[in-house]
């Protein structure tokens, strides 16, 4: 390895290449722009995120081939009025109705005729509380997102043109509504996110390092990544190899600028300090690439390996984020060997103006020539220094006392509370939230959102199933048994929970229900019949045990690749299992904070049930990357020092650029903020936290507090752990 990065820098930093290397990726990126379409333009906007095999899902497809619903998807519109509907307002559903059939709206396939009945039995099918009534129209399945968000405007001012009674309150769910609200949350949310990340990152690199041109450098790199990634990506998309969601392409986009400017940052601190030794800038860049393209190289292949994972999912919003992030990880790696070595050539000294760092000689000889003395740009201090000394004199209290910290916090883990509905994580003021507030408010709970159980009686018709629903004392009704439209062995019965379909406890009857039926079906003795149970509970349940089963299988297989690839960097046993021990201390430290955020400050009711896996798999992958970092230059130090020299130097060295580097990349993260998507301000929150606890704690304080205490036992069985603090091994060893 490394006499394959002396010869890469060779190659890549010099005055001839650092040209020819801009210009192919200048040519490359406008190629590939060119000839493939942008991933924003692939983007499904699909809710479909269940596997086909799930029972939820099964038995949707029955219910639509048994019990179809001809008249197109539905728009619910919701009426309401404090202190009960009056007839005028009655009257005014009727002429929307009537306008609505003189003249449809697009793609409208379906309306009730509601203008043509009475009034009063219109009346009948208000609420109880007399507050409120809910009337759909019904649109073509063909419908695109956009067609049908055309059309719910052109029907609202359909209503503020017959209805002038500021009382009457209107709005708009179900499946329609939901649908235009989803992408909308997204609608220009890319252009946003990117513009907010590039600023924040801006912003802090300048703050951190006080030069304008280095700030720039790294964002520079970063963007030939993007410009690279986003026609790959959207080829990939338009042949159909992989499906991309505007969720991925937003979280691709802060993992891109805060992941890729860490690295960037990892090259160019060490560039720095080779300047200070080294007069010839293109020999102190490849001295920087020599010293720091391995750990590089491995921090992202860890975190590509570690994100790949993510493609052994089987719920779509896992499974959709594997290949953009590990592909992004990987070309910004490529452009990290290549593209920045060449801008820091181009650049050279001049990157680091005002504070430009020069060699004991250059500044001597440049103080003699102004007449005056320089500042000194050594740039070493106690600061950089007295984290090191502090964790080899004092390891087993800082040991103890990150244990307490980290732990107390892990304990609110079991306290959370999940929820997995689209709604959950719609903003309270979306128009499909609001309006489906309104129906539970004014509506039976499960009427909302009833339950469809459906059996596979094998010709007979003798099932005793609704008399005993009936009975369970979470269900309020339970329809007749419905049989199939092609099928007479499919029987279908609607049941209407007491309880609120979207809660926990509703999810938690499924298996009950079903319990139920197959029993019954036994007793009329139908042995090879099936069962199914659909509607949106059931979608709940789904989704639970899916995601479940995602999170049993991915996170040991994350933390699987994540052992196999430090033990054959450091050659250490040790150093692997208290690494990856450590970093997942911080998950769950992460999670805990993250949840009295959540909870206690922001006033949720639950955490989004993605957020662990998402959490976890960030967390792990790019907490490595700083350990990795670290504890290289311990390594490499502790090659010709004693042992608490090497630690306390080699945490001394990475301090900077590491606590820069995890600020950046938490405040990125943090940006998701800016998205209405509760998922999104979640998954960033946590993850942003537990960077900072990886930044502050385990990489500074934790970490290299339990490598002084384990001594030379940290490096078994790897050739420094038989080294003594009294003998000095060779560079070639």
């Amino acid at each position: 390895m490394q006499s394959f990065l002396n010869k890469w820098g060779q190659i890549v930093a010099n005055s001839k290449s650092r040209w020819f290397i801009s210009i192919i990726w200048v040519v490359i990126i406008a190629i590939f722009s060119i000839s493939w379409p942008s991933v924003n333009k692939e983007v499904v906007g699909s809710n479909n995120l269940l596997p086909d095999d799930v029972m939820s899902i099964e038995a949707n497809k029955i219910m639509n081939e048994q019990f179809p619903n001809h008249a197109g998807v539905p728009l619910l519109v919701v009426w309401q009025r404090d202190g009960g509907l009056q007839e005028a307002d009655f009257e005014t559903i009727q002429s929307l109705y009537k306008v609505l059939g003189e003249k449809p709206l697009a793609y409208q396939s379906e309306i009730p005729p509601f203008d043509q009945m009475p009034a009063q039995a219109l009346a009948a099918a208000s609420s109880e509380d007399g507050e409120a009534i809910v009337t759909p129209i019904f649109f073509s399945k063909r419908a695109e997102t956009d067609q049908l968000k055309d059309a719910v405007s052109n029907l609202n001012k359909m209503v503020d043109g017959i209805s002038d009674q500021s009382e009457l309150q209107v709005q708009y769910t179900g499946p329609v509504s939901i649908q235009i609200d989803a992408v909308s949350l997204f609608s220009q949310a890319d252009v946003k996110l990117l513009i907010a990340t590039v600023v924040i990152v801006l912003v802090l690199l300048i703050a951190l390092y006080r030069s304008p041109i280095l700030a720039f450098i790294p964002l520079i790199a970063v963007a030939f990544a993007y410009g690279l990634i986003n026609p790959l990506l959207g080829l990939m998309a338009s042949k159909g190899w992989i499906e991309v969601d505007a969720q991925a392409v937003s979280i691709m986009t802060v993992l891109l600028f805060g992941a890729g400017t860490d690295y960037c940052l990892f090259l160019i601190s060490r560039y720095r300090d080779e300047l200070l030794l080294v007069e010839n800038q293109y020999t102190a860049l490849r001295r920087a690439m020599s010293k720091t393209g391995g750990a590089i190289m491995m921090s992202a292949m860890t975190t590509v390996l570690g994100l790949f994972t993510l493609s052994l999912a089987h719920y779509a919003s896992y499974h959709r984020f594997a290949v953009p992030f590990s592909l992004a990880i990987f070309v910004m790696a490529i452009a990290l060997m290549t593209i920045l070595p060449a801008l820091l050539a181009l650049f050279g000294r001049v990157a680091f103006y005002p504070f430009i760092p020069r060699t004991e000689e250059m500044r001597r000889e440049l103080e003699k020539k102004k007449g005056k003395k320089l500042r000194d740009s050594k740039g070493k201090s106690r600061l950089r220094t007295m984290t090191g000394e502090l964790v080899t004199k004092k390891p087993i209290p800082i040991i103890v006392v990150c244990m307490i910290l980290l732990g107390g916090l892990a304990l609110f883990v079991p306290k959370i509370e999940y929820t997995y509905g689209l709604l959950d994580s719609f903003p309270e003021d979306m128009p499909s939230r609001e309006g489906y507030t309104l129906i539970s408010e004014h509506y039976a709970a499960g009427e909302v959102a009833p339950m469809y159980v459906i059996l596979e009686t094998v010709g007979k018709s003798d099932v005793d199933l609704k008399e005993k629903l009936a009975a369970l004392p979470y269900v309020s009704a339970v329809s007749d048994g419905k049989i199939g439209e092609s099928n007479e062995n499919i029987l279908s019965y609607e049941v209407t929970l007491a309880i609120d379909p979207y809660s926990q406890e509703a999810v938690d009857h499924v298996p009950a229900i079903k319990s139920l039926a197959k029993d019954s079906m036994k007793e009329a003795d139908i042995s090879k019949g099936e069962v199914w149970i659909g509607g949106e509970t059931a979608t709940l349940y789904d989704t639970q045990k899916t995601t479940n089963r995602d999170q049993n299988i991915i996170m040991p297989v994350v933390l699987g690749i994540m052992a196999l690839l430090l033990v054959l960097y450091f050659r250490s046993l040790p150093a692997m299992l208290y690494m990856l021990t450590t970093v997942v201390f911080s998950f769950l430290s992460a999670l805990g904070i993250g949840w009295i955020v959540i909870h206690y400050i922001l006033g949720e009711p639950a955490m989004q049930g993605l957020i662990p896996l998402y959490s976890f798999v960030f967390l792990v992958a790019l907490g490595s990357d700083y350990n990795i970092f670290m504890m290289s230059s311990i390594w490499r130090k502790r090659k010709t020092l004693p042992h608490k020299q090497a630690i306390s130097e080699g945490v001394g060295e990475t301090g900077y650029v590491i606590s820069s580097a995890g600020l950046i990349l938490a405040g990125t993260f943090a940006v998701l903020a800016v998205l209405p998507m509760q998922v999104l301000v979640q998954f960033g929150t946590i993850t942003a936290i537990g960077i900072l606890l990886d930044t502050f704690i385990i990489r500074p304080l934790f970490v290299p507090a339990i490598t002084t205490v384990l001594g030379k036992y940290a490096f078994w069985p790897g050739k420094l752990w038989r080294k003594q603090d009294n003998t000095v091994m060779s560079e070639k060893e």
